[in-house]
């Protein structure tokens, strides 16, 4: 079906621009003959001083003669419609292009561009040439006559040429349209933005007392770019995400109306090895009990979650400052743990186990502090929430001319009881009551209704806070905080 615009005849806006500028000037020459009695010199002279002028006509049109003008003033005939200026080109468009290149020497071209393999031009180039001549062809075309075809294809043709050769979702994310997010509409805590993060540092792990790399499950306030709660995994723990849930709603001292997290298939296989999703652990439950509606993202779509920005910044500006920085993958890994890397690795070693000594000129030749360590829990979560103080301090992006911390606190507070929120405390561990009370991560912990008891029981805790733990009967019965 023929559209409209192929219906209208195409011209460039510089041959409209250049018919403008000779009715223009056509008009002068007209006024400047009309003064003179000698209508022939008066040619001469009118086109003289045309061509030796810095005027805008002569920076369209260029040099003239006087033949040009004659000419021109014929192509009116008499009227004043400048589109008889225009040359009677057949002027391309955009959905043509003219050039050398057979039908079949574009198809094997194209055939070979347009391949989820993504050839090369040169190379594409180099294997059209090959097999034109291996099937006779005596004139094959030159390089540059290629490029710029491909040029003009890829140019006119995105959509097609992402499509072809990398796929729907670089189609999605490169060519294709987006919605714009107005986030001055939202208050601070309407929702939450939670998602996880593999921390690129070592910490040590409090079960084990080995370093490990444990996940960092936040929750984000949409509003004010504020991580108001998060929680440290440190093994494959689903409770963990209530969890920071938790923390973040002590933090805002209010529940939010929407938790906005990753979806539950991507989620699950980031964090978690089972096969049950969001909708068979019970976090549907728990969130609606709060009046919480969860949202889940689309899969694989990094930038409808604001919170992948924070954490870009989190690794930048506070992990890589850390001494136990191992890096979040191979390419960027310190140099210590590459290959070969002898003085890195030495030195690495030196400070690790017993610190630098001093220069051997000085008297004092005892050992410094060793400068790299790896924290505990309990230290890295002082150092996130003091480099937090300073990542809130920081201008807002969603309020002009106000920090993080300025919109933060111009919250409505709600006074939340803690004790609401003991359904969303860490997993429980099973433990066993001894005359102590409770063996928990090297503590003992106690209390009086504790004694007498054997048996097991279940251990809800909370790694922000291990100065007491929650103590419940196997059948979920609270029993004492001890």
């Amino acid at each position: 079906m023929e559209t409209q615009v192929d219906t209208i005849k195409y011209t460039p806006e510089k041959a409209k621009q250049n018919a403008l500028a000779k009715l223009d000037l056509l008009r002068k020459w007209q006024e400047f003959r009309r003064k003179a009695v000698n209508k022939l010199q008066a040619d001469y002279d009118f086109v003289k001083l045309h061509n030796s002028s810095n005027s805008y006509l002569f920076s369209v049109l260029g040099k003239i003669s006087r033949g040009s003008l004659h000419r021109w003033k014929a192509s009116l005939d008499g009227t004043e419609d400048y589109t008889r200026l225009i040359p009677n080109y057949k002027y391309v468009s955009v959905n043509e292009y003219r050039t050398c290149l057979t039908d079949e020497e574009i198809k094997i071209f194209m055939g070979l561009l347009l391949h989820p393999n993504r050839i090369c031009i040169g190379k594409a180039i180099a294997l059209t040439k090959y097999k034109l001549k291996e099937q006779g062809q005596s004139f094959i075309p030159a390089d540059i006559t290629f490029r710029r075809y491909a040029k003009w294809f890829k140019d006119n043709n995105y959509d097609k040429w992402v499509l072809a050769r990398d796929g729907e979702k670089a189609l999605s994310d490169k060519v294709e349209p987006y919605i714009k997010r107005d986030a001055s509409l939202l208050d601070v805590g309407d929702i939450l933005v939670a998602d996880g993060h593999k921390l690129a540092f070592q910490v040590i792990n409090p079960f084990t007392g080995k370093p490990c790399r444990a996940t960092l499950v936040g929750f984000l306030d949409w509003k004010s770019t504020a991580l108001v709660g998060y929680e440290i995994m440190l093994e494959e723990n689903t409770q963990c995400i209530a969890s920071a849930l938790r923390n973040a709603i002590i933090n805002l001292d209010m529940i939010p109306k929407i938790v906005y997290q990753d979806n539950g298939r991507a989620f699950r296989a980031k964090y978690f090895t089972d096969d049950k999703g969001f909708g068979e652990l019970g976090f549907y439950g728990l969130y609606a009990k709060l009046g919480i509606e969860t949202v889940f993202a689309r899969p694989y779509n990094a930038r409808s979650k604001v919170i992948e920005r924070f954490f870009k910044e989190f690794q930048e500006g506070f992990e890589k400052l850390m001494p136990s920085y191992v890096g979040s993958s191979i390419i960027n890994k310190p140099a210590y743990l590459k290959r070969n890397e002898k003085f890195h690795s030495n030195l690495h070693n030196a400070l690790l186990v017993g610190g630098v000594k001093r220069a051997r000129s000085g008297a004092d030749s005892s050992p410094l502090p060793p400068i790299r360590y790896i924290p505990t829990i309990e230290e890295t979560i002082k150092m996130i929430d003091m480099w937090l103080k300073f990542k809130n301090s920081q201008p807002c992006t969603n309020a002009p001319n106000m920090t993080i911390a300025e919109v933060l606190e111009n919250r409505k507070k709600q006074n939340i009881d803690k004790n609401l929120l003991d359904d969303l405390m860490l997993a429980t561990e099973v433990k066993t009551i001894q005359r102590n009370g409770i063996r928990f991560l090297n503590c003992d912990y106690f209390d009086e209704r504790l004694y007498g008891l054997r048996g097991k029981v279940l251990v809800k805790y909370n790694l922000f806070d291990l100065t007491n733990v929650k103590v419940f009967t196997t059948k979920g019965e609270y029993l004492c905080t001890a």
